[in-house]
């Protein structure tokens, strides 16, 4: 979990200064939206975390219901 938010910020705070550069933008100005795209990185990495982990489970918990609906069908026949 940490590991996701981390790179997440870094990915947000590097995109930002790489875009603000690019744009020939002030120093100032490309550090205030690299803190933001931080902040910004860090949340949308840490939510995309739990969609995938949420579907993982539900994968699981899916294949443990049907092979459990297998073996009983095996029990009965």
């Amino acid at each position: 979990m940490k590991f996701i938010f981390l790179s997440g910020g870094l990915t947000g705070f590097l995109t930002a200064i790489v875009a603000g550069w690019s744009a020939d933008r002030a120093p100032d100005v490309i550090l205030r939206d690299a803190m933001v795209g931080c902040l910004v990185g860090a949340i949308l990495f840490r939510w995309l975390w739990f969609v995938a982990l949420r579907g993982m489970r539900e994968t699981m918990v899916a294949r443990q219901h049907a092979a459990e609906a297998t073996a009983e069908a095996k029990k009965k026949a």
